[in-house]
């Protein structure tokens, strides 16, 4: 028998997916949960297989959270459960860890074989994710601590002086982590930048 635990906020989506899975003979649901916390605090004390992860939830999106349930949980398989086909934040899920991603409106079937698949170590992905993926990588930045703290206060709509008051940095350098953010975002200005960045879940 194959643990799971689902983590979604929508009631729509847990509902659904509670009932596939209490209906699959090889499949055992050992709980199901709407925000990160609740899950981490179930995980604290129990082992399960696999993990169905939503992206966006109110407390910690699914990105973050898969990267600290894979440094706690090495041996705990992931797959992102997701409305998003951006092949950006697809590559960032598997980059934290996942194992695979699969789109909210997957059928039965494939969501049973995605799940004993990555049980047998195989990476799994919607027909749609693996044709923008393959098709099209989006590049994903490679964002150092201090420029993400960065963006996290240019989002807040704090100005250069306020930022480097925060993180004990001159404006000139909060100007050069700036500056190095565009170009790494490929945009041109501070709004597209903020705007990308949201999109991919840097921030």
């Amino acid at each position: 028998m194959i643990s799971v635990i689902i983590v979604d906020d929508h009631p729509l989506v847990l509902n659904g997916f509670e009932f596939i899975l209490k209906n699959t003979s090889t499949i055992v649901l050992r709980g199901s949960f709407n925000n990160a916390k609740d899950a981490f605090d179930f995980l604290a004390t129990e082992a399960v297989d696999v993990i169905l992860m939503d992206i966006n939830m109110p407390d910690m999106n699914g990105i973050e959270a898969t990267e600290i349930i894979k440094k706690q949980c090495p041996d705990t398989q992931i797959i992102a459960i997701s409305n998003h086909n951006e092949g950006s934040i697809a590559l960032r899920m598997l980059k934290a860890g996942a194992m695979g991603y699969l789109l909210k409106n997957v059928s039965t079937d494939e969501l049973i074989e995605g799940i004993q698949a990555v049980i047998r170590g195989e990476q799994v992905l919607s027909k749609e994710m693996n044709f923008i993926l393959t098709d099209k990588k989006d590049p994903i930045p490679s964002v150092s601590q201090r420029e993400r703290e960065v963006l996290r206060l240019m989002a807040q709509g704090h100005t250069t002086a306020k930022i480097g008051e925060q993180m004990f940095i001159s404006p000139l350098t909060v100007e050069s982590h700036r500056r190095n953010l565009l170009q790494k975002f490929g945009v041109v200005n501070s709004a597209s930048l903020i705007h990308k960045a949201t999109e991919m879940k840097f921030i």
